[in-house]
């Protein structure tokens, strides 16, 4: 589990803004009803962005997430990835995500992603730059996502899981570094103990060979799962983190 029922997203530099947020249930073209949460800003820009959950799904740190993105004018779309094999229950503690993690295919997954953009692409949302972000296990899922054709301005990836390979990722993440397609960035932490900073170096090499414009950050000392406000001593690495996130977004954005 990348944090525990109480952790909240450090806030982004500058005042936020007004945000309003809905819960949703979108459709797959497949059927498949699953969870999501919308936030929006008062003043949106060009820029929305789409947020992959860990393991847990979607739980509360992401939609706080959300807000927090819309409270800087990105509209941000968090999606559940269980409404298959768990229904639309809640992904609050004690919700138990691991069978169900291990039901996850990579046609369901992609199915209930094109839903989501489809949403998020509705009306003025057609005209804006769309990224996908994501963490652990959604970072992964991110970066698998950067390979398919999905007219995505770019791909965040915090801390993804490079050698694991179940269910949506066919293949270890650290095997399709040449297949991106588009802008990528990538946060780690250098004393993550399951993503091992060799497998970082070897990832980036194949990014290198896709030839899209990309960027991969290692935080010295960062353990997993860094990107939370309450564990102080990671308090630089999330500033820098959001820096790089909205910075990333920006340079990306019409």
């Amino acid at each position: 589990m990348c944090y525990d029922d109480n952790a909240i997203p450090p806030t982004p530099p500058g005042s936020a803004g007004a945000a309003q947020s809905e819960d949703l249930v979108l459709m797959a073209v497949d059927g498949n009803r699953f969870y999501a949460y919308l936030a929006f800003p008062e003043h949106p820009s060009n820029a929305q962005i789409l947020i992959y959950p860990d393991v847990r799904g979607l739980h509360k740190f992401y939609k706080e997430l959300a807000l927090r993105f819309a409270g800087v004018g990105i509209t941000a779309l968090a999606i559940d990835y269980f409404g298959r094999t768990a229904g639309l229950s809640s992904r609050d503690e004690p919700f138990e995500y691991m069978p169900h993690v291990q039901e996850m295919t990579a046609a369901g997954f992609f199915a209930d992603v094109n839903a989501a953009l489809a949403y998020l692409r509705e009306g003025d949302g057609a005209k804006r730059a769309t990224f996908v972000t994501g963490f652990c296990m959604g970072g992964s899922l991110t970066f698998v996502t950067g390979t398919r054709d999905l007219g995505l301005a770019g791909v965040i990836g915090f801390y993804a899981g490079l050698s694991r390979k179940f269910g949506p990722i066919e293949r270890p993440v650290v095997e399709i570094g040449a297949e991106e397609k588009y802008p990528l960035l990538g946060l780690f932490g250098g004393a993550d103990q399951g993503i091992p900073v060799e497998q970082v170096h070897q990832f980036e090499e194949g990014v290198k060979q896709s030839g899209v414009e990309h960027t991969i950050i290692i935080y010295p000392g960062a353990t997993h799962s860094f990107f939370d406000r309450r564990y102080e001593e990671f308090a630089g690495a999330s500033a820098d983190a959001w820096k790089q996130v909205l910075s990333f977004i920006a340079a990306h954005t019409p």
